[in-house]
């Protein structure tokens, strides 16, 4: 595994610049149901950032070809990165079984072409992919979700994407959105013009730990993340020293006893003894908001970790708006302003 110090940064994106976007889990933007809601997610990219969107050969075949064919998936995610006519990869949406593609991949591929990478949820898995690769990758919003949010992208979200992919200064302080939502729409066409409710944010909370720390960025969804453990993706021993591990929950909301049960194999492992820092995003819908401060606490108390930074209600994914994290960068989190920042760029 790369150091987190080592990872080759992609170029930036520039207004212009041909992006694929890829299918690499669930096939739904192919859906006859759906495929709308793809479009328009494609519109976005070209129109609000200016990028020429291309989708590989199997982007849009649907949710079944797609669930039977992980090898297809690799094959266009490998054909992406290795296409020099294209400086960027968006995830249309996660899903359940990225990790099927692990057999496929050639990381050497990616490793001779780094570019950017950007998706969130099951797209973990990727993220892992282009860790063992060597290059840092974006864990951000979709195509479906984000991008093709009814009405208009967050602003919040779009800030984001243009200060992390589009610009090679460090990214600096990230405070949290005032407003936040998790409401559920159905994607049919007549709910298009229909925005979401936003609720009040409550901010960052500091669970526990003093003074500021700085470590390099690594994580993702915490039920993905069960996935990769003990695949060759999984990073072990020193790999997480020195690291700012985020967390976040997917809209299955998961239990806290399941939160305390994946955590005990962090510890398990003397990942939590060796990390600088946590970051945990904000639960989809604030299920389980104060249960899993609970959790987190009682986890990190058996490990003697009473002491490690935890900054808590982070808006990094499966609610909306969302900030970016890439990969390996050095990020800092200050507990006594409960404050996080990015002190390097994301891109070149």
């Amino acid at each position: 595994m790369t150091a987190l110090k080592a990872l080759q940064k992609p170029p930036r994106l520039r207004r212009g610049d041909r992006v694929a976007t890829v299918s690499l889990s669930w096939g739904g933007a192919g859906d006859a149901e759906i495929l709308w809601r793809y479009q328009q997610g494609r519109r976005r990219l070209e129109e609000q950032f200016g990028l020429e969107v291309v989708e590989m050969p199997h982007t849009l075949k649907g949710t079944q070809f797609v669930y039977e064919h992980p090898e297809k998936r690799a094959e266009d995610l490998m054909a992406a990165f290795a296409d020099p006519a294209i400086k960027g990869i968006f995830a249309c949406i996660g899903g359940d079984d990225s990790v099927r593609m692990l057999p496929f991949i050639d990381f050497s591929v990616i490793r001779k072409n780094p570019k950017v990478f950007l998706g969130y949820s099951d797209t973990t898995i990727t993220h892992l992919i282009c860790l063992k690769a060597g290059l840092s990758s974006f864990y951000g919003p979709s195509v479906l979700a984000e991008f093709a949010e009814n009405v208009a992208m967050y602003p919040y979200t779009a800030h984001w994407v243009e200060k992390v992919l589009f610009q090679g200064e460090p990214i600096g302080p990230i405070p949290a959105p005032e407003s936040w939502t998790s409401e559920y729409l159905p994607w049919l066409e007549e709910n298009k013009d229909t925005m979401r409710k936003m609720q009040p944010n409550s901010g960052y909370e500091v669970l526990q730990g003093e003074g500021v720390v700085q470590g390099r960025l690594i994580g993702g969804c915490v039920e993905v993340l069960e996935m990769a453990k003990q695949t060759e993706l999984w990073p072990r021993g020193q790999d997480w020293s020195d690291v700012i591990l985020f967390l976040e929950t997917s809209e299955d909301q998961p239990k806290p006893m399941y939160l305390e049960y994946w955590l005990r194999n962090y510890g398990s492992q003397g990942i939590l003894q060796q990390i600088k820092g946590l970051i945990v995003g904000k639960p989809y819908n604030n299920t389980y908001y104060e249960e899993y401060k609970t959790s987190i606490g009682k986890i990190l108390a058996e490990v003697g970790r009473g002491d490690l930074p935890v900054l808590y209600n982070a808006s990094f994914g499966h609610t909306a708006p969302m900030m970016i994290l890439p990969y390996g960068a050095l990020a800092e989190i200050d507990c006594e302003t409960a404050s996080f920042q990015i002190v390097e760029g994301g891109v070149l």
